[in-house]
């Protein structure tokens, strides 16, 4: 390729390079209550709580609709040969209108009962699947703002390798030092690159993961430290625990589940009671069918109107269902207690591991001050000509260690702060600011 070619490649990509240089500068930085906001309108997991939600609804109006006339009109036209046979189980006729309900139906009152409680249930599932949304925003949000100050700390780290490891390949020609001091210092820079990839590469994929949450293309997601709210105190002595079993959605929801289920059981056994149906038909029918040949007074406008009652005397079949659906309830019941267990058996878990990792937290703190106590000192050493460069350098490599775990250490810290805020339910007003 000649220059001149060259020349025009480059005139063709510079005014892509432009469009990104300006999309990234007007990048607007994201605060997390933006981000959980847009997470709860357009997150998948929202959306699909909110298709459950609907469904549990049209099917209790499904069931409660039952009550309502089915209004159904047709026809059934053929023709006779002889005596008048049904079609279908109704007489051959020109309009056929037909309409039925149930009146009274003990069983289908349980049913009824059942299907509402049941949506009931959907909507405490919906909040359950919202909570997680925003616990995951949450933490993406946090971890993300993480990488994003671990990438502007290890930028200046690398630089200043580089700095140091020019610095030790001069001496080395100059034969002050040996080859292993070359060597150790091209080992210091190669993990300062590698803490950056993993750095850049984690900040990276949570940036995505954050795009495909909230909608916002990967340019505009930059997160503010200070928009994320401080977290509340948690104090050892107080019962989380029996806060978290009552306050949990999820337990809420299994609860519900199990009282459908029982009121369902019941239902079941109340199928073998006795039941009354509303019912009306009217016919209007035709002559080619020979109805005047074999009815003494035959009209063309019929219609019947009244009730069909039921008395069930022997089903085993459904003596077997009601057993069956009794079993189911007891199951249900079984797991509603043992997600209430779990709950709180977590909640536990996690106030307890609160206290732990503050406790980490804290030594990581002090380590890195200490750390980087060292280091100023030893900048101060070698100001004063009584340290050398490998002093300065490994006292830089051990500060730079410290601020990696002591970041580590405040995000798994805030980790389970927020999982905590989950489970006691104050998730959403914690991150909303009270919305």
């Amino acid at each position: 390729m000649n220059v001149f070619s060259r020349c025009a490649s480059y005139v063709r990509i510079l005014p892509l390079l432009l469009l990104i240089s300006v999309g990234l500068l007007n990048a607007e930085p994201l605060p997390l209550k933006r981000a959980v906001q847009l997470a709860l309108t357009h997150s998948t997991t929202a959306a699909s709580a909110t298709a459950d939600e609907q469904h549990a609804f049209a099917s209790y109006h499904e069931t409660r609709n039952t009550y309502l006339p089915q209004l159904i009109v047709g026809s059934g036209l053929g023709a006779s040969w002889g005596f008048p046979l049904t079609l279908e189980g109704s007489a051959p006729s020109l309009v056929n209108v037909t309409a039925q309900s149930f009146l009274i139906n003990p069983a289908q009152r349980q049913f009824l009962r059942a299907a509402k409680t049941e949506w009931a249930a959907s909507k405490l599932q919906g909040k359950d699947q919202r909570n997680q949304v925003i616990q995951d925003t949450v933490l993406s949000y946090a971890e993300l703002n993480k990488w994003e100050q671990r990438v502007a700390r290890l930028q200046q780290d690398e630089a200043e390798a580089l700095k140091m490891e020019k610095a030790v390949t001069e001496r080395v020609q100059e034969g002050v030092d040996s080859p292993l001091e070359k060597n150790k210092a091209r080992l210091s820079t190669a993990r300062v690159r590698l803490h950056f990839a993993e750095a850049r590469g984690a900040a990276d994929v949570l940036r995505r993961h954050l795009s495909q949450l909230t909608g916002l293309p990967l340019t505009s997601i930059e997160t503010v430290r200070d928009s994320i709210p401080t977290m509340p105190n948690v104090t050892q002595t107080d019962d989380l625990a029996s806060k978290a079993a009552q306050a949990s959605p999820m337990v809420q929801a299994a609860e519900q589940h199990a009282t459908a289920q029982q009121l369902r059981a019941t239902g079941e056994h109340r199928a073998l009671f006795p039941a009354v149906d509303f019912a009306a038909q009217y016919a209007l029918l035709t002559k080619y069918n020979n109805y005047d040949e074999f009815y003494l007074r035959f009209q063309r406008h019929n219609a019947s109107l009244g009730v069909a009652i039921r008395f069930p005397f022997l089903n085993p079949s459904q003596h077997a269902h009601a057993h069956a659906a009794d079993a189911e309830a007891l199951k249900a019941k079984k797991e509603a207690e043992a997600a209430k267990d779990k709950v709180s058996e977590e909640t536990l878990k996690l106030q307890r591991s609160v206290e732990q990792l503050s406790a980490a937290r804290d030594v990581a703190d002090l380590e890195y001050q200490v750390a980087q106590s060292g280091f100023e000192a030893a900048q101060t050493r070698i100001d004063a000509g009584t340290a050398t460069l490998h002093d300065l350098a490994d006292a830089r490599t051990q500060a730079d260690e410290r601020f990696l775990a002591l970041q580590d250490a405040t995000f798994e810290l805030e980790r389970a702060r927020i999982n905590l805020l989950r489970s006691t339910g104050d998730l959403e007003k914690w991150a909303l600011g009270g919305q």
